[in-house]
Order: C-alpha cells, then sequence, then structure tokens
C-alpha cells in the first residue's frame, strides 16, 4: 500500500515524475488523509477483514477534454471526481458517504491516431469499510457486478451523467453538436482511403501494407499530417488507421500537404512510407514555396517505427 501511495504521490505516468512543491500537499483529503503516512494508516484503521483499500481511477475520455479550456481543466476533473464519488455512494444508498482520498495526474495520452493529447485525470483511495446508519457500525465496503446489482455499471453510469452536467457548464450546451462535427471531419478525411493507395510499405515479412498520405483533425482548432495504413489488432482484425507525422498545423494546409507529398510517391518505388515521411518533415522546416507556409502551435512531431 505505502508503495502505490508513494507512486502516485511522485508520478503522473510510468515514465513522467511529479515536481514537488514544498508546503503544497498532492493528496486531497476527504476522510483518508494528506499524506502517504496517513492514507495508509487509515486504510490500516478501517480495513475489512479481506480489503485493506479500494482504488478508482476518474479518467474522462482526452478528446472531450481538449473542448474545455486548458485552464479550466484541473478544476473540472477535480469537480467530476468529487461529484462521481460522492452521487456514487448516494446511488448505493449509502447517505453517509465514504471516506476516501485522491490525486491528480497530468499525463498526455498514448493514443498511436492522437497522441500527447493532455490526458488529466484522479487516482481515488477508498478504504475497506464503511459507515453505515441502519447497522450502526462500519460494514465491509464491496463492489458488486451481478445480475441483481452491478456497481461497476453503475460507477460507469454516475460518471456519465456528471460529464453530460458539467461539459453543459464547462463548455456549453453544444459540445455534442460540436463533437460530432468533429468526427464528421474526421469521417470525411478518413474517405481519402477510399481510393488508390499513395504507396506501400514492405513490412519484415516482405508484405506489401498499402498506405495513404493524408490528414486527420485533432480538436477543433489543430490539424494533424500524416498516413492511414491498415493495421492488425489484438484479436487479428485489421482497421485502417491514421498515424501521425506532424500535429499542430491548419486543416486545409495539412490536407493539401499530405495529398501532395502522398501524389507524388509513384515516381520513387522503393522506401515509400520512408520517403514519404521524411519529405512532409522537410517540406514543414523549410516551408516550400509550393505550399502555403503552416500555421503551427506548439504540438510536436512524431517518429514512429513500424
Amino acid at each position: 500500500m505505502r508503495n502505490l501511495l508513494g507512486y502516485l504521490t511522485y508520478r503522473d505516468s510510468r515514465d513522467q515524475g511529479v515536481k514537488m512543491v514544498a508546503g503544497v500537499e498532492r493528496w486531497t483529503d476527504h476522510g483518508m488523509g494528506g499524506s502517504v503516512s496517513e492514507i495508509a494508516r487509515r486504510c490500516d484503521d478501517l480495513r475489512s477483514q479481506h480489503v485493506l483499500a479500494f482504488s478508482l481511477v476518474i479518467n474522462p475520455n482526452p478528446q472531450l477534454v481538449a473542448m474545455i479550456p486548458a485552464e479550466q481543466r484541473e478544476r473540472f476533473v477535480r469537480e467530476l471526481t468529487e461529484r462521481t464519488v460522492d452521487d456514487f455512494f448516494e446511488a448505493r444508498g449509502l447517505d453517509t458517504g465514504c471516506e476516501y482520498s485522491y490525486v491528480l495526474h497530468h499525463r498526455y495520452s498514448e493514443d498511436p491516431q492522437t497522441p500527447g493529447m493532455h490526458n488529466p485525470h484522479c487516482h481515488v483511495v477508498l478504504p475497506g469499510t464503511v459507515w453505515t446508519e441502519e447497522a450502526g457500525e462500519r460494514i465491509a465496503l464491496y463492489f458488486s457486478r451481478n445480475k441483481k446489482v452491478n456497481h461497476i455499471e453503475m460507477l460507469h453510469a454516475v460518471t456519465e451523467q456528471n460529464m453530460v452536467y458539467m461539459l453543459d457548464r464547462y463548455v456549453g450546451l453544444d459540445w455534442e453538436q460540436r463533437f460530432d462535427t468533429l468526427e464528421a471531419v474526421r469521417a470525411q478525411q478518413l474517405e481519402v482511403t477510399e481510393g488508390v493507395p499513395h504507396g506501400y510499405h514492405i513490412n519484415e515479412d516482405g508484405r506489401q501494407i498499402p498506405f495513404w498520405g493524408g490528414a486527420r483533425q485533432v480538436d477543433e482548432d489543430s490539424c494533424a499530417v500524416g498516413y492511414y495504413m491498415p493495421f492488425e489488432d489484438e484479436d487479428g482484425s485489421v482497421t485502417i488507421a491514421f498515424r501521425p507525422v506532424a500535429a499542430g498545423l491548419d486543416r486545409e494546409y495539412a490536407q493539401k500537404l499530405g495529398s501532395e507529398v502522398g501524389q507524388g510517391l509513384h515516381e520513387y518505388p522503393e522506401n515509400q512510407l520512408v520517403l514519404y515521411q521524411e519529405t512532409v518533415k522537410i517540406l514543414l522546416e523549410n516551408e516550400h514555396d509550393d505550399i502555403e507556409p503552416p500555421q503551427r502551435n506548439l504540438s510536436p512531431s512524431f517518429d514512429r517505427d513500424l
């Protein structure tokens, strides 16, 4: 337990540490303590026969988080966490609630189609027992997942209800329509894969894998240039997915760049995917005369090993 709490305290992800600030506690205390030692002691004091503690993660979709102004995202995730935990125990009929503490992490998404998106989330620690007025004592806390009652589904439903309510407040009542518009743009950009492939990548097995140069909208304000290619999932199914070469671009420019570079590959039959990636990077660096200079933000370039 101490190792877990220490990990959650001093790291935002597996590979990213946290810069600690003197006098500022990482944990928000709602009855379980505000430090590693306090929370560990409370977990031990409030344990059940079989459970020392429960851990939950409140992790809103980064695609929706991107619609929230950056300076408001931390407040949004904190409020979402507190509302969800409180409403969840109320839905379970535990009017007295339950003690908990949580820590906020700022990490970046690892989705290969849109890596590097801001992905704030909270880790919540709950005790092994909970007080009930009906019993007049603490009883074991449990999470059922059966036909009669499914607390996991209940937790998901409560989280979704709070997400909708809070997005209405933080983003606006039209957030669903705006998100649908974003998805429609992505679907239109995917249509490039209905045409003749711009080139082929030879994999380690010697198979020719087709790819299409193109663009994909990252969020409402920025677009990525890259390529679409079929990828095999763990279950063996094949889907066409996007891999970015560079992000933070204007949509029109990204689409034009991906298309023009892709269409020129037929003259160069060798190493077409590498040639596509390197040509896009060079054109972005040199602001090539044949294409309007890109409007860029601080989004990174992406190098991917196939």
